[in-house]
Formats: C-alpha cells, structure tokens, sequence
C-alpha cells in the first residue's frame, strides 16, 4: 500500500469513530423521545461535549427548557435557552468553580414536577470544580497537576476528585430531590462505568474516603494539610460519604450511555472492512502504560506481517497512562504511537495512528499523530533520537518535528482514545 493511501485510510477509520460520537446524531433519538414535564425542564452539564450536546437538545427539543453548562475553552457552541461558559482542562480555574457554584445552587428547591437534564461528557471533573466544604479551588488544582503526572489511571484520579468535591460523586442529584433526574452520558472511560464518567456528579460512588487516601498513598502524593485532614476526617466518618449503591435518595435518577468508546470503534471497523481489510479488534478498555502498550500492539504487528496475507487493522480504545519522568510535550497517544515506532523498527508495511477524540492529547490542542515506515529515518536525518525523545516524555516534539501531528481542532466529543495499527505489507 502506498504511503498516502495508508495515512487517508487511517484518518477515514477515525473520522468514522468521531462521527459516531457527534452529539447531534447520538443524542437524536433519546431527544425524540423524551416527553415534556408537568414543571420545568432544567438543563445542566460539563464536559467537553456538553456544549454541543446542549445545541443538539435546543436544536431538536421544541418545548421549554433553560440551563447552564460547562465546557473546555475552545469547545463552546451557540444556544439561546442554555447558557454556556468556558473554563480550563485539564486543571481547573476561577471560571470552572464558579460554574459549578452556580449549577449547583441553580438544581436546589426543585419540585417533583421538575426534570433536571444533565449532560454528562468527559472532562466534567476538572470542569465541575466545586471545592468541597473547607477546601479550596488552590488545594484541588495542587492534588490534580499531582495526580495528572502520577500515572494513575482515570479511576483512581476520580476516587479522589470525588472526594475533595460537594458535587461530584452522586452529590449534585442529591441536592436536585425531589426532581427527576435524567443523565445522559458520552463515556470517555474504560467498562463505560457512569460512576467514573466526570467522576460521576448523578450517579452512586462506590468508592470511600479510605480508597482515595489510599490512591495518594499509592502514587506517593503529599497533598496540602487542608485536603489531608478532609480525607482523613472523612475516613473517620466525620464528614458524610458520597451516596452508595442503593441509596434511596437516587430512586428517581435515569442513567444513560448515548455514546460509548466500543460504538466508535465498530463505526471504523466497518470502514476498514469496506476497504477490504480485516479487523482485529482488541477492545475498548485498554489501560496500563502507554509506551507498554504501544510496544505490545508494534510486536502484534510485526507477527502479522510476517503472514504476508490481506491488510490487517488492529483497532483499540480505552485511556492509558504517563508517569512523567522527563520534561518534554507529551501526551499518553503520542507516547504511545512513538513507542510503537520504535518497537516495530521500520518495518514495511506498517503505520499507526493514535488520538484523543476529544482533540486533545495531554494538554496539547493537538489530538495526536501518525507513524509511517519511515518515521525514524526521518527524525534520525533531522538528527533527533527517537528513543530519547521518548525517555523525555517528548512525543508531541517528536511527531511535530516531522509534520505528522493530527490536529483536529475542538471535536466537541469524547469517547476516549482511538488507536489503529495498520498492516499492509
């Protein structure tokens, strides 16, 4: 297969995955048929797909509504009934506290009558950022920028983030009873668990303060006094719990997933079967490290080429990890894919290509990036090394360098990571 045709195949599976997740499509049958309350409908969300999600249900929905949602900066879309404010991700700001503030006190005195609308997409916990009681916004942004070069996965930074908050982890349905409460999520975590989705502001926590203190004590973090003595208080059953599975306080909450990492991955294996290629599909919950991962799937490739039979795609989701040791611009899908390059060594026949749906690779507005045959020729002829560049965390640099970046701009989705191997010797 030539280059350019293996790079446009590459793009087609994933613009195929994105499109599968695009708010307007996904949400279209649940808006149609949802029925009006006898009260008032309240909208509220956070996440990197909330604005579009928002516009989807104005655009679609003709009866009344009005609300407010959160979103990363960049990520905003035009509504007239549901206001929309911007504010920081990965590590929230001033913006992103008071919105929650202000969602949070705007679900209170809600009658039985009443429908709160939550739409609920990745990037909710750093953008609900409402410090729980004695906390400050300063303590959650030191713990966050601690746990983001941590290695911890999704779950256990979630553990924690629900910990230190008065709205995540089931709180903010609490606080809207007697209303009814109905979620709809776009799943950015492995298993699609709607507890760890935002870190789960509608849905039962079955974690503890106990767990969260554990996580830190796992990963070696030395949070300040004031979020060591709120977990700590908590774990003495000082402070109450988040809500629990059961709890009858959440009887008149609805979950649901309109949007999963395993939809987007079926949507590009269809394509790829299309195009004649065979698919091996190893998953949507992948996790562990990602230059781990990306060394494995390079070693499964170079065991298919070795069959010399039809192209092969290798597709897989899920969220791995980065244990920062260097100083360089990385992301965990370009930490995987430079991985990956190196592991399969130039091989004929084989490219890959990983991102973030949500168009944003670790703190990068670059979603992530494509390795081709060539790709460590032609950072060697730069005079760049690739395993270097690599022990520096510095994949962004590295793919950048060579014009292989895949920037997307704001998707305004989020199903997680999409990873393609392709084989085509």
């Amino acid at each position: 297969m030539k280059d350019a045709d293996a790079r446009a195949l590459l793009r087609s599976l994933f613009d195929a995955a994105l499109a599968a997740a695009r708010p307007a499509t996904c949400l279209a049958p649940y808006i149609e048929r949802l029925q009006p309350p006898k009260g008032r409908t309240i909208v509220i969300g956070a996440g990197k797909a909330s604005a579009a999600m928002a516009r989807a249900v104005e655009d679609q929905w003709p009866h009344p509504l009005e609300g407010l949602v959160v979103t990363r900066y960049g990520y905003g879309e035009t509504c007239k009934r549901i206001e929309i404010v911007e504010a920081a991700h990965p590590v929230p700001d001033d913006k992103g506290r008071e919105a929650a503030g202000r969602i949070y006190e705007r679900v209170q005195g809600l009658s039985a009558d009443d429908l709160l609308l939550c739409l609920i997409s990745g990037g909710a916990s750093a953008l609900l950022a409402l410090p729980a009681p004695g906390l400050t916004l300063n303590d959650k942004q030191q713990v966050n920028r601690a746990l983001l070069k941590s290695g911890a996965n999704i779950v256990e930074m979630n553990t924690v983030r629900k910990h230190l908050s008065a709205i995540k982890g089931g709180r903010l349905a609490i606080a809207a009873q007697p209303a009814r409460v109905l979620s709809w999520l776009i799943s950015d975590v492995p298993n699609d668990d709607p507890g760890v989705i935002g870190s789960g502001p509608t849905v039962a926590d079955k974690t503890t303060f106990a767990d969260a203190l554990a996580v830190l004590a796992k990963y070696r973090i030395d949070p300040l006094s004031a979020v060591l003595k709120h977990l700590q208080e908590g774990a003495a059953g000082r402070i109450e719990e988040t809500p629990k599975p059961g709890d009858p306080r959440l009887g008149n909450v609805e979950t649901i997933m309109v949007a999963t990492p395993r939809r987007s991955l079926e949507a590009a294996a269809a394509v790829a079967q299309e195009h004649g290629v065979e698919v091996v599909m190893l998953g949507d919950n992948l996790e562990g490290e990602a230059r781990e991962l990306g060394a494995a799937h390079a070693r499964q490739a170079l065991e298919i080429a070795r069959r010399r039979g039809k192209p092969v795609a290798i597709l897989s989701g899920g969220e791995t990890t980065v244990t920062v040791r260097g100083k360089g611009r990385g992301g965990r899908n370009v930490e995987y894919l430079l991985a990956e390059a190196i592991a399969a060594d130039g091989a004929a026949g084989i490219w890959g290509l990983s991102a973030d749906t949500d168009g944003v690779d670790g703190a990068e507005d670059i979603a992530g990036a494509v390795f081709t045959p060539d790709t460590l020729a032609r950072a060697r002829a730069k005079g760049r090394d690739p395993q270097a560049m690599l022990d520096d965390n510095d994949g962004h640099g590295f793919f950048e360098l060579l014009g292989d970046s895949l920037v997307t701009g704001p998707t305004r989705t989020n199903v997680n990571d999409f990873r393609v191997t392709l084989i085509a010797p």
